[in-house]
Parts: C-alpha cells; structure tokens; sequence
C-alpha cells in the first residue's frame, strides 16, 4: 500500500460507516467472507489463481481498516477494541491459511504488487461494505528488469534450460519461522553521519588487534570434507561458524589457506542452494573442480558465452565478471540462497558497471525469499587496495550497508554498543563491531602449525581462445596420426582390431619422441607443449597479478622466452613492477635484478627462466611460486620451488602451477608428481609414488594413444 493510496483511503473514511462493534455489515463481514472461502480452498488443497487474489486483498483491506481505527476519531473506545478483536481473528485465519500453502505467505507482504483483477476486487468489495467511493490505485509497477540500463537490457540472454528450471519452480517457499516484523525503536544514533566514523575506526585501527572475528573451536572430527580429503583446523574453524548460523562473511585469509574450499563447503552445511559464485575468469575452471572435490554430490555447471550449454538444475552456478551483463537478468529471478563473490576487491569501484551488477545480484538474493537469510561470501585476500573507501562496495553486498548508511543489522550492532561518535570508545567499538558482523582474516603465518611447509596446488585454466582450440586440434592430430601408424603395427601382426598393446604402444611412442627431437613439426610433442606454455602464459599472468594484490613478492617461473614476454606485458597492463632473470643477462644484470626483488617493496613480481634462474639464486622474500609452464623432470620444478623454499624461509610456501585443461598439460602434471615419488623412494626410503622406467615424453604419449584407443571402444 503506497502512502499515496493511504492518504486517498483516509480521505474516504469518513463515509465509510459510522456503526456499532456487533453491527454485521461495514468491511469486517465481508473480509470474513473472503477469508473463509480461501480458507476452505486450502483445506482442499485446491487455491485457484482468483482465491489467491482473494486473499490477498483480504490481507490488503485489512491493513487498511485497522489503520483506519486507530486514527478514526468517529469510533468509539469499546467499538474500537471490539473490531481489533475481529481483525486480529481474521489475521489468525490468514496466517492459518498461508501455513497450509506456503505459496500465499509472498502475497501478505504489503509492498507485493497487485494485479488489475486484485483492484477490481478490491472496488467490489468495499462497494459491498458500503463505501459509495473508491479511488482506483495507480497499478504498481514492475521494476527488476527496469532497473537496469537500455544497453545492458539490450544484451540480455536466457539459457533454455533455465527456463526450464523456472517453470518447474514458480513459488520458493518461504521460512515462516525466521518472518520476524522489524522492531521500531528510537536510535541514538539515528541523526548522527557513521560512515565516515566507522571507516575512521579500520583506518586508524582502532582498538587494535587482528580484524577477524572470534570463531568457535574446529569439531574433534571431520564430519564435512569428504573421504580422502581433510580440512585444516582454521577452514575447519570458518565452516562451524557457519553451521552454527553466520551467514555474512568478508574472509581475508592469505593466498594459499583455502578460501575457495571453505566457501564451498560453507555453502553445503548452510544448505545455500542453489549457489551463484562470481569469479575472474582465469579460476573458473579450478572453481568447478573444487566443488566436485569437497562436494561430489552436487553439481555444477558454468557459465561461458551466453550460456546455451549450462545445466540450470545444478546446485552450484559458476560466472565471471565479464559476462554479468549478459546473465543478470535470469541470475536475479532463479532464487539463490547464496553468493560468493571471489577477488571481492574487483568490486571496489562503486561507478563500475561490475560493481552495480554484483551489488544488484546480492540486493535480489536477500530479499527474493522471505525469511531465508542467504549466505553471502566475499573471498579475497586484498580488501583494501588503494584506501578504506575499499570496504565499501564488499560491505554493501553483504547487506551491512544500505548506500552510506549502517544497514539495520549493523545500525542495530552499533546502538548495543551504547555509544555515539562523540564518545572516547566509540572508534574501538564501532571496529569491533563490524569485525563481528563477520570479517575473518589469518595470515600464513598465523596458521603455520597447521600448514605442511611446502604446498603444490594445481590451479586449472580453460583455453577458450581460437588458440587454445588449434592446441586441441593439434593433439587431436598427433594422436589420429600415430593411431594411424599404430593400427598398421597390429594390422602386420595379425592381431585384432582394437587391441591395446602395451608393449607396441611404448615403442611407438619412443620413436615419435626421437622423431619430434629433429623435427620442427607443429603437431610434435615438444612443439605443442611449447604452445600450451604460451598461450597459458597471458592467464597465469592474471593470476599471478591477483597473488602480488593479495599476498605480496611472487616468483613466476616460465620456460619459453615468448612466455616470459607475454606475462611482462600482461603486469605492466595491470600496473605492477616486475623485473626478470633470463639466460643472456649478464651475471651484473641478473644480480641488479634479485636486489630489486629482495629490496624495493614496488617489485612485486620476479620473472623467471626456468633454466636460467632454477639453481642457484635465493628468493625467499617470496613465499608464493607460480608455475606457469611444467618442466620435462620432476628435479626442475623442484628446484623452482626450492629458491624461496629455503632456511631462513618463515612462511609456508604455496607453489601454484598453471594447468591447462582438456590437453597434454595434465598427463605431464600426473607424470612430474609420480617422478617426485619416485625420488622419495629411491633417496628417501619412502614408499610414495609409482617408479616409473620411462622418461616423460614417452609416458605422456602412451597415456594420449591409450585415451585415444579407449574412445574407439566406447563408440
């Protein structure tokens, strides 16, 4: 009801009727009327789209009559009580009803809109009540889509499937348990500015100490993470907190501790789906694997392009920022119970069209359920980038601000502070209290004990370029050509079609690899290693770029010179200094290079041969390694590592190497982790790993024509 309309209502009121309390006529009877008959339809299980209209009107009608009362200088005290009575047993009947069909409770909210048949009723029944003038209401109008700009309307997509999922789900049921009416009460600080105050308090760091929120102690068992893979106590810590209903999280936890798994899992014992994860582009692919590592039974689906190929039944919704204006419209009306927003940081500029499309997204997602309060994730490990004004836009999609004002929930923190800016404390406690609303923040450091002190995590990045598709096109040849050569092999042998044999497949392979080595071929394997590594190179730049925001000094090892050249480029557009060590530098400029690295904190990023710069140098002012191309032996990729895994190194080591998915990047990967095996069992006594007795190349080959034969079979 807008106060227009009220205002329009109060003006007829007063020829509305002028009865007794037990009088059976006026309003009250014939909202009764309403209310039983759309009673009696959900009894039968049969509310049909005009008892729906019913009783939405009934709950309209009632609204306005009980206003009506309480200002009606015309109605006596007993007749007033009396029809409060009546009224709040009409309510009890509504309530009832709405409880028997959920579907109904959106249609009790005031500001539902109305349909031209729910104003025709409306006429009809004060008409019948006895009031001899009604003013038509000015049809509500619809404002989701409209709300966005020409040009991003212009540019909307639906996914067929999507539409699919929406007709089967028209109605989201809402949680009648947690409908609470928000409590009017006087504020202290309802006149004061806070913005600039509690931006003050993170600035000044008021009140000291860590910006993170206290976390209940990690469970005695993982009872979350599935079979044979295992949360470390501070992931363990974030997802109780969740269990135990925190719903708003900004988590700042340093690269390297698990952010993307803790949201994940975060999402499942919160029971947040259908989930909508923002991301950059270049983790996509790593996002979709790591739901199906800590929750393989849910699944998920991304979206590329304009999304014709998604699954809209899936449980978790992958999108990058880049392609939020094609897909706003749908992602606001599917009814997500959750958000996870990666590299929030992305988001700090209030004007960027990006950053209004996540905050649309989060506005819809907390209001588009009633009584469902959604998870809502902000990762990154960078809050802040240039100034405090940084927290801004994060603390805005998680609903702590409402524009420049303290949203309810954090008004409501503020006022049980029983403070006011002017006050000596209120700094301290304004922090605090925002750092409990849900800021958790560890640093490597911190959470060392529970840290092994040297990490691989493969980190896999799609192709999706004219470039990466000749890539597969050149792997698909390879293997068709020696599958060729191979089918001939067996053919001279008399054996039969579709056999694999091991020992056919080892020698031609051994023999590709000594043809590729005097060959310059594009579909050798050594060439299309070389160009995964570059076209690779521009996608583990970005990546390494987001690492130097969040977490500092990078090491970003690649073997190509054409690769190096393309990442430099790719930190000068993103406007970070890096310096480099290749083989023809002179052994001054090489040095001149690690001192910049070690000793100037605006050199972020160290670009590194994997040959020039494997042995030999140390860089442990670093504690984070990007492996932007795989070495041929398990000892090189080691020795990368090794120069900021050193004594003196305090910090757990992270070395993050760049997969490409769906190529020969993965089996190399496979085949380096089963060589470093090999060495821990002959060196080191261990039983880790498989030995194996051929080199790479030949591994690599076999495992490509035996997927291949394996196709043949299954078609």
């Amino acid at each position: 009801m807008t106060p227009k309309t009220r205002s329009r209502m109060n003006h007829h009121a007063s020829r509305r009727r002028a009865r007794s309390a037990g009088d059976n006529t006026g309003v009250i009877p014939q909202l009764a009327k309403a209310a039983r008959e759309v009673e009696a339809a959900a009894a039968r299980g049969r509310v049909s789209p005009a008892n729906r209209t019913k009783f939405q009107v009934a709950a309209l009608l009632m609204r306005e009559e009980r206003a009506r009362l309480k200002t009606d200088a015309g109605v006596s005290d007993s007749a007033r009580a009396e029809s409060m009575k009546r009224l709040d047993g009409l309510a009890a009947i509504l309530a009832k009803t709405a409880a028997r069909d959920t579907s109904l409770i959106a249609l009790l909210d005031a500001n539902a809109p109305t349909t031209p048949q729910a104003r025709e009723l409306r006429k009809q029944i004060l008409f019948a009540a006895g009031v001899d003038m009604v003013v038509d209401e000015k049809p509500q109008e619809e404002t989701p889509k409209q709300s966005l700009p020409q040009k991003i309307l212009e540019r909307q997509v639906t996914p067929t499937s999507v539409k699919s999922r929406v007709r089967s789900s028209p109605f989201l049921a809402p949680d009648l348990s947690k409908i609470r009416p928000r409590e009017q009460h006087y504020s202290r600080l309802h006149n004061w500015e806070l913005l600039s105050s509690l931006l003050k308090a993170f600035e000044t760091g008021a009140g000291g100490g860590a910006a993170s929120m206290d976390l209940p102690e990690p469970p005695r068992f993982d009872r979350v993470a599935p079979v044979g893979a295992e949360l470390m106590p501070h992931q363990a810590q974030l997802i109780e907190s969740v269990r135990e209903g925190h719903r708003t999280v900004l988590l700042a936890d340093e690269p390297g501790l698990g952010k993307t798994a803790q949201s994940i899992l975060a999402a499942s014992v919160a029971d947040a789906y259908p989930l909508l994860c923002v991301v950059p582009n270049v983790v996509k692919t790593n996002w979709q694997q790591e739901v199906e590592r800590w929750t393989p039974t849910r699944r998920a689906t991304v979206i590329s392009g304009d999304g014709q190929d998604i699954d809209a039944f899936s449980d978790v919704f992958i999108v990058n920022y880049e392609i939020l204006d094609r897909h706003i419209g749908w992602l606001t009306e599917i009814g997500f119970r959750g958000m996870v927003v990666d590299e929030a940081h992305f988001i700090k500029n209030l004007q960027s069209q990006r950053s209004q499309l996540v905050l649309q997204l989060s506005r819809s997602i907390r209001t588009h359920i009633p009584g469902v309060e959604p998870l809502l994730m902000a990762l990154t490990g960078t809050p802040l980038i240039n100034d405090v004004e940084d927290f801004k836009a994060i603390w805005q999609f998680l609903g702590w601000l409402d524009g420049d004002k303290p949203a309810p929930v954090l008004m409501d923190a503020l006022d049980d502070t029983g403070l006011v800016p002017s006050d000596p404390g209120f700094l301290a406690a304004a922090r605090r209290t925002v750092i409990d609303l849900g800021i958790v923040r560890r640093r490597k450091v911190d959470v060392a004990k529970s840290l092994p002190s040297k990490r691989i995590i493969d980190m896999p990045v799609e192709l999706d370029s004219e470039e990466g598709n000749s890539i597969r096109r050149a792997e698909r040849m390879l293997v068709e050509r020696l599958l060729g050569r191979y089918d001939r092999m067996i053919a001279a042998a008399d054996l039969p079609a579709g056999t694999i044999d091991e020992d056919r497949l080892r020698m031609l392979a051994r023999q590709e690899v000594e043809e590729s080595k005097a060959s310059t071929a594009g579909d050798s394997i050594f060439t299309m290693l070389h160009r995964i590594g570059v076209a690779k190179a521009q996608l583990a730049a970005e990546y390494t770029a987001q690492l130097a925001h969040s977490a500092g000094k990078v090491v970003f090892f690649a073997k190509h010179i054409e690769a190096m050249d393309r990442a430099t480029e790719a930190f000068e557009s993103e406007g970070l200094r890096s310096v480099a060590i290749r083989g023809d530098q002179t052994q001054a400029a090489r040095d001149r290079a690690i001192e910049a690295f070690q000793q100037d904190p605006e050199v972020k990023v160290i670009v590194c041969s994997l040959m020039a710069a494997g042995v030999g140098i140390n860089l442990q002012v670093a504690s984070d390694v990007v492996l932007a191309e795989l070495s041929w032996t398990a000892a090189e990729q080691t020795q990368a590592i090794d120069r900021v895994h050193r004594i003196g190194q305090e910090e757990p080591v992270t070395a993050w190497r760049i997969l490409a998915s769906q190529t020969i990047d993965a089996h190399v990967a496979e085949l380096i982790d089963s060589k470093q095996g090999l060495a821990a069992r002959a060196l080191e006594g261990t039983d880790e790993g498989e030995a194996q007795s051929e080199d790479i190349q030949v591994e690599a080959i076999i495992g490509m024509l035996r997927e291949g034969l394996e196709r043949r079979l299954a078609n």
